[in-house]
């Protein structure tokens, strides 16, 4: 991410809360109508995870608007998304207005894929803030160098709806639960040692050798190195259960831990 340091860690309340469909596709709830932002944000996805996001259809939501963008703004909206390296395809079905915009862009709507968002939505939570660094001593003669070493990253408090932890070329361990809406990224693999609701994405840069394990498995999409399943695609006897999730073969597996 621009302006963060190698190894930092990232969270912030986003502008537009992207959320994966039953077949896939990304729907993108705009929360602030924001095209630089939006745009940003979307390239940020886009470098962090190029597998998963990169030339992603996705779906624009404008449900959580006080009132439908005009066909200017929506039209720069699609072109920073292009630009950013995902492919708007469609608008998420709405009120008669949003009808009308589709129609003008040349867009289908669609209801089937539309995500549910639930209703923290309307509660702004406390952000997840990584420690301090503690201020270096007195400068010494530095030791011959050895090899750097990326301790992993350890969350103890939850990471609630709408926030996004990212553990940067390092493994990521949450002490607590991964809250609906919620984004856990890493590019090592993820322990989570309560209920995860929200979205795991470890191997975030290509590590295929990344695994997600968990206590409670809830999750609306889980995915390593790109390779992703959602809740829907989970057997039902899974769900609740201590989990672990790998690839194999380039097919994402998913199994109970014994």
């Amino acid at each position: 991410m621009a302006g963060q340091p190698a190894g930092s860690t990232a969270t912030f309340e986003q502008a537009g809360e992207l959320k994966i469909g039953q077949v896939g596709i990304a729907n993108l709830r705009i929360r602030t109508l924001d095209v630089e932002r939006l745009g940003a944000e979307m390239r940020d996805r886009v470098k962090r995870a190029p597998k998963l996001f990169e030339r992603a259809a996705v779906i624009l939501d404008f449900g959580g608007l006080a009132a439908t963008p005009d066909v200017a703004t929506a039209t720069a909206l699609i072109d920073a998304l292009r630009d950013a390296g995902a492919l708007p395809v469609a608008l998420a079905w709405g009120n008669a207005d949003n009808a009308a915009l589709a129609e003008a862009l040349g867009l289908p709507l669609l209801s089937k894929f539309r995500a549910q968002y639930e209703s923290a939505d309307t509660g702004a939570a406390a952000p997840v803030r990584a420690a301090p660094a503690p201020q270096a001593a007195a400068p010494a003669p530095a030791p011959p160098p050895a090899a750097a070493v990326e301790p992993g990253l350890m969350q103890t408090t939850a990471v609630r709806s709408g926030q996004q932890l990212y553990a940067q070329n390092r493994d990521l361990t949450v002490l607590s639960q991964v809250g609906a809406g919620a984004e856990v990224i890493a590019d090592g693999s993820i322990h989570i040692y309560g209920p995860l609701r929200g979205r795991a994405l470890a191997g975030a840069k290509g590590n295929t050798s990344a695994r997600i394990f968990c206590r409670s498995f809830q999750a609306e999409l889980v995915a390593v190195a790109g390779q992703y399943k959602v809740l829907d695609d989970i057997p039902r006897e899974l769900h609740g259960k201590a989990v672990q999730v790998w690839l194999e073969h380039d097919e994402l597996k998913i199994a109970a831990l014994e």
